[in-house]
């Protein structure tokens, strides 16, 4: 079954990201048309998902995820600079 998790991390108030939306077949289809309708860069990572979305909505990612998420906030950032022509 699809599975859609939607995170954000805010530099001036979060500590860490947070688990703001998630969601499994018909929801994960709507998480997913909210993102692409707001142009939010989507990724695939099957068992970074799955991981994810073990969590409560609102919670920190904890200390073993860092690293995944780090990697997948990094490939965001530098999309979002290619995007505006940085």
């Amino acid at each position: 079954m699809k599975k859609a998790i939607a995170l954000r991390f805010l530099p001036d108030s979060d500590l860490a990201p947070r688990l703001v939306a998630k969601g499994e077949g018909i929801l994960a289809e709507q998480i997913l048309k909210i993102a692409e309708r707001k142009d939010v860069h989507i990724i695939q990572d099957k068992s970074l998902a799955e991981s994810l979305s073990r969590l409560g909505l609102g919670v920190e990612i904890p200390d073993n995820l860092y690293k995944a998420v780090s990697v997948v906030f990094r490939y965001i950032w530098e999309q979002e600079k290619k995007d505006k022509g940085e």
